[in-house]
């Protein structure tokens, strides 16, 4: 299994275009910048899927070279996408694909039916390729090309805001609004979880990360309190529906075995700027959780 991290950041990206605190202004000054979080995967090293479509897809992919097209021609190794939540930042790059000859997206009841609604992505794209959307359902595993097993886990219940007032009835308290993956190769062999949204620790992620070769976390915030210290107001890492990292890395010394990474980090979290304050203490726990900050371009082989 080969899995290319594209993207590590939260929502906004960093250094995020309308923000002047200090860890966007060092991003700028240093060209240490990080893409929206989004992830390529594959089974056998021919047939990849993405896991989310972050608006700065175009460069991640013109960035990694496992998803080029051959020369002459317009055919590239991409077989589909699969969607960890509705959230813009997980979505619009859907719209980049739109030159695709064909197109499979995979995404849970909730999301397809938010994509087909309040950010009608679906009926956006189809004028332009041949769509297909299929439905995923936590617990339920399919079956993708290239040997690659993909398992949902229901992770939280958080609508994206443009899906606030979506008409119907029961779409509130559903826990399949956001969801992370285990996958698995044919053989067994390999498998990885990636779940840059985390509302709380769940037994569905223990059984997902046991065995696992690499977990890729949620890495929004560092502390639960981390945004309303820099803003002042009094929003919460869990009331975003993130599980902040400090809160997280007691669970991760319950399955020793796999390697962590974070992913997903809110511009004001430190770890997203190494030798910031703060950073060296975290930074010590993570190590000796055995966890380290996911980069942008990491290629990870199984």
């Amino acid at each position: 299994m080969k899995i290319r991290i594209l993207g590590t950041a939260a929502g906004g990206g960093l250094p995020q275009w309308n923000c002047g605190c200090a860890g966007c202004a060092t991003a700028r000054r240093t060209g240490a910048a990080r893409t929206q979080d989004c992830l390529a995967v594959s089974a056998d090293g021919t047939a990849w899927y993405l896991v989310n479509a972050s608006p700065d897809l175009r460069g991640q992919l013109l960035a990694t070279p496992e998803l080029a097209p051959a020369p002459g021609t317009r055919d590239t190794p991409l077989r589909g996408v699969l969607l960890t939540s509705a959230e813009l930042d997980h979505t619009l790059g859907l719209l980049t694909l739109r030159e695709a000859a064909e197109l499979t997206v995979h995404a849970t009841l909730p999301v397809r039916y938010a994509l087909h609604s309040a950010f009608p992505a679906g009926p956006l794209l189809a004028p332009y390729t041949k769509a297909g959307w299929q439905t995923l359902a936590p617990g339920r595993a399919v079956e993708l090309a290239g040997g690659l097993r993909a398992e949902p886990l229901a992770l939280g219940g958080k609508l994206p805001r443009y899906a606030a007032d979506l008409p119907g009835e029961g779409w509130e308290g559903r826990t399949d609004w956001v969801c992370g993956f285990r996958f698995s190769t044919a053989d067994g062999r390999a498998s990885a979880v990636y779940a840059p949204g985390l509302a709380a620790w769940t037994p569905e992620l223990d059984r997902a990360v046991a065995g696992a070769g690499v977990v890729v976390l949620d890495g929004t915030f560092s502390t639960d309190d981390e945004l309303a210290g820099h803003t002042g107001g009094a929003r919460s890492s869990r009331g975003m529906g993130h599980l902040a990292v400090r809160d997280s890395l007691p669970h991760l010394a319950r399955h020793p075995g796999p390697r962590y990474l974070y992913t997903h980090l809110n511009n004001t979290n430190p770890l997203a700027h190494p030798g910031s304050p703060g950073t060296e203490a975290l930074a010590r726990a993570l190590a000796a959780a055995g966890a380290a900050v996911a980069e942008d371009g990491m290629l990870i082989e199984l």
